[in-house]
């Protein structure tokens, strides 16, 4: 089940990434100008069992509502040139496996987007924030917990304006000692984006 899923996953990315012509003449991309950028990010995460203290496999359908905001003009030169960007996130883990349950919260993230190309942008980011989580799990010792994340992404520009793309992400869960006992959540997500720069 789960090979068929990345299949059907990776040919739904070749199909975006193919289908769609690229932005190109005189419209220059607006991630180089834009004040912010609203996205909505939706995909899918597995814990890491024996990565850290983590024994249990929990898997998620994820959705995040994004907002980045700009806090820079262009910086650097050649391939590192980019900008200083500020992510602001609200986002809903839907846990299908043990059980049906919900995680939600807010996150706060630092990310450096890369703008030396014309209709790439890959970016980089880290951060973190609270979390509640109502997994019934009894390894973990209370609902308030906390997560910090990485992680790295890539957007293709299909309009000067509008961008899809994929991202990775290493997220980590626990309740930073707070209350016993506390078994973290290390796992990967991989997500997909459609993102909007005004």
């Amino acid at each position: 089940m789960r090979r068929s899923t990345q299949r059907l996953f990776g040919a739904c990315l070749l199909a975006l990434l193919l289908g769609v012509p690229a932005a190109r003449g005189a419209d220059a991309p607006r991630f180089r100008s834009a004040s912010g950028e609203l996205a909505l990010l939706a995909g899918y995460g597995i814990t890491h069992r024996g990565f850290g203290a983590t024994r249990t496999q929990v898997q998620t359908a994820d959705t995040i509502l994004r907002y980045g905001y700009f806090l820079s003009a262009e910086h650097g030169s050649g391939w590192y040139r980019g900008r200083h960007e500020l992510f602001m996130e609200l986002p809903v883990h839907l846990v299908v496996d043990p059980r049906l349950r919900a995680m939600t919260g807010g996150y706060l993230l630092g990310s450096w987007k890369f703008t030396s190309l014309e209709s790439l942008a890959p970016y980089v980011f880290a951060g973190g924030g609270v979390l509640y989580n109502d997994l019934g799990l009894a390894t973990q010792g209370t609902r308030l917990n906390f997560s910090y994340q990485g992680g790295c992404g890539l957007q293709y520009l299909i309009r000067p304006d509008t961008a899809i793309g994929i991202e990775y992400r290493y997220h980590h869960v626990s309740n930073a000692g707070t209350a016993e006992p506390n078994e973290p959540l290390n796992s990967s997500k991989i997500l997909l984006s459609i993102s909007l720069f005004r």
